[in-house]
């Protein structure tokens, strides 16, 4: 009985402390999802992993897989490449505002702002949140939308919105 008593509290003990030990990062949220494998890849060749495991906190608009892929592999696999990594750094500082804004905070400054709301990404630009057709949707510079597909996964140092394209900057 006594072992049984012990075994049942050590159990708890180790599940108690594996949920009180500290949520992932957002890129951590992503490294561990297969539907973002080219965004972290992308990550990792602008040298932002880290600047993303930072205290934060962020918001991410993050592109899945099938999102890189409406990108021509030619222009993606150039993007990806050491001399071009400045330009890879915009895109990706594109899709990340400081603060972290959940759907909620998102649907609030939609309603205040009358269905459409500019937020400042880290790359210094904007980029507008709308709704249309009840979903919400990411319009870039270049004036193309992306729908927010899935929102407010959350990571230890901000929050992940998924999106079905790739927005541009300038």
């Amino acid at each position: 009985m006594n072992k049984l008593v012990l075994s049942l509290t050590l159990i708890s003990c180790l599940a108690f402390s594996k949920n009180s030990s500290a949520q992932e990062t957002i890129v951590d949220v992503a490294v561990n999802n297969e539907n973002f494998t080219t965004l972290v890849t992308a990550l990792a060749a602008a040298d932002l992993v880290r600047a993303l495991q930072g205290e934060g906190p962020f918001t991410v608009f993050a592109p899945t897989n099938d999102a890189f892929a409406k990108i021509d592999a030619e222009t993606l696999a150039s993007l990806l490449e050491k001399d071009n990594k400045k330009a890879l750094v915009n895109i990706l500082t594109y899709h990340v505002v400081s603060g972290k804004l959940t759907s909620k905070d998102v649907v609030a400054a939609l309603k205040k702002g009358n269905g459409t709301v500019e937020l400042e990404t880290l790359n210094g630009q904007v980029i507008t949140v709308m709704q249309k057709d009840n979903k919400i949707w990411l319009k870039d510079a270049n004036g193309n939308v992306s729908e927010i597909t899935a929102t407010d996964v959350m990571g230890s140092n901000g929050v992940i919105h998924v999106i079905d394209t790739v927005v541009m900057p300038k």
